[in-house]
């Protein structure tokens, strides 16, 4: 597991070379508190910008001071209106580049659009569009966090570096979740990717439990165009010795918990929790299985919609999430929901690239599967 000591990051986090400048893209006050928290580690003050928003709902970006010739990172965190957030970044990213700047490098931590990365039927692969807009606008690094999909870094023709969140969250199992319940129970996790499950398991040496039969998930290879029938019209123009054999359909099973949990803390861990009802129901049924607690982690909370209320009325004992996101709003709706602070590994990200380092110590013992 990869954790930076705090005391060896207190001794290198200020010492950065000249011709840095940070900036946060956010036009909402409540989006920049990650910003703040980045620049107080790397010991600069964060740059002088405005980006607001016109009556007509026009984004406006006015950079205050120069940026010729420096290596420029700008921070966006997501917030409510996404497209709003995007627009923000793509003009001052535009702003940067034609005011001469040496590098544009990318802060975001949740990249948005992430689960629009495959095509549905005859929509778009949305993610590779938005990767294309960033480099257009003058992107020339992208300092990432637990992407949805790893493959969406090949639709950036720029670096990009997708640093990880699981040491984080591991730290905080293994210092507030055992040593609140006092090694009394066993743990087991269960998690949406197999793969990762056998990651964490290792890690902790905990069990694995899998729950199955949930509901379909939106990103199953059904709602793939690929699998559309012909129309009634062009059944006819196919060959009448072409038989081709149809898929029998998928009907998946009432949701069972294929491992015992009875008495034991179960962890159920994701990279996104927005739409909590999978969660819930998951819960529901460990509960049922005599589970003692259960623990939701995940390294986005966008929590949308009445994801607190549900959360706050369910079996879910704890929710913990990192602050890539801003959900102080939520917190204050939901006691359940508990923060992690990333803020360290980006801001060490943004020296070791503004100094010219190798990023592989940020990635030590990190695997495909993390």
């Amino acid at each position: 597991m990869f954790c930076v000591p705090s005391t060896e990051i207190g001794a290198i986090m200020n010492i950065t070379k000249g011709g840095l400048v940070l900036f946060s893209a956010n036009s909402n006050s409540s989006c920049m508190e990650l910003s703040k928290r980045i620049a107080e580690r790397l010991g600069v003050e964060m740059g002088k910008v405005q980006v607001y928003q016109e009556p007509n709902r026009e984004t406006r970006v006015q950079i205050q001071e120069s940026v010729r010739g420096k290596d420029v990172f700008i921070i966006q965190t997501v917030s409510k209106d996404v497209n709003t957030t995007i627009m923000e970044l793509l003009i001052m990213v535009y702003a940067c580049k034609t005011s001469c700047a040496k590098s544009i490098i990318g802060v975001i931590p949740y990249f948005p659009y992430s689960k629009q990365c495959k095509m549905r039927k005859r929509g778009s692969i949305v993610s590779k569009l938005l990767a294309s807009m960033m480099c257009k606008a003058g992107l020339t690094h992208l300092i990432t966090m637990d992407l949805h999909q790893k493959e969406i870094q090949g639709f950036f023709n720029i670096p990009v570096d997708n640093l990880r969140a699981s040491p984080f969250l591991l730290q905080y199992i293994q210092e507030e979740v055992r040593n609140a319940c006092h090694y009394h129970c066993f743990f087991k996790l269960f998690f949406c990717r197999v793969s990762r499950a056998q990651s964490f398991a290792e890690r902790l040496r905990l069990g694995i439990a899998v729950i199955h039969g949930e509901a379909q998930d939106a990103e199953s290879d059904m709602v793939d165009g690929r699998h559309s029938p012909p129309t009634a019209k062009n059944v006819a123009a196919i060959h009448p010795s072409l038989e081709i054999p149809m898929l029998i359909p998928k009907e998946k099973p009432p949701i069972t918990v294929v491992g015992d949990v009875g008495g034991r803390i179960a962890i159920i861990v994701d990279d996104i929790i927005d739409d909590v009802d999978s969660f819930l129901a998951a819960a529901e049924t460990l509960k049922e299985r005599g589970a003692y607690k259960i623990f939701v982690m995940a390294t986005h909370g966008l929590l949308s919609s009445d994801a607190p209320r549900l959360i706050e009325e369910s079996a879910i004992d704890e929710v913990v999430v990192t602050n890539t996101i801003p959900h102080e709003i939520q917190k204050l709706q939901c006691p359940k929901i508990k923060t992690v602070d990333i803020s360290m590994i980006l801001s060490e990200a943004i020296r070791r690239i503004h100094n010219g380092e190798s990023m592989s110590y940020l990635f030590r013992n990190i695997g495909l599967d993390d």
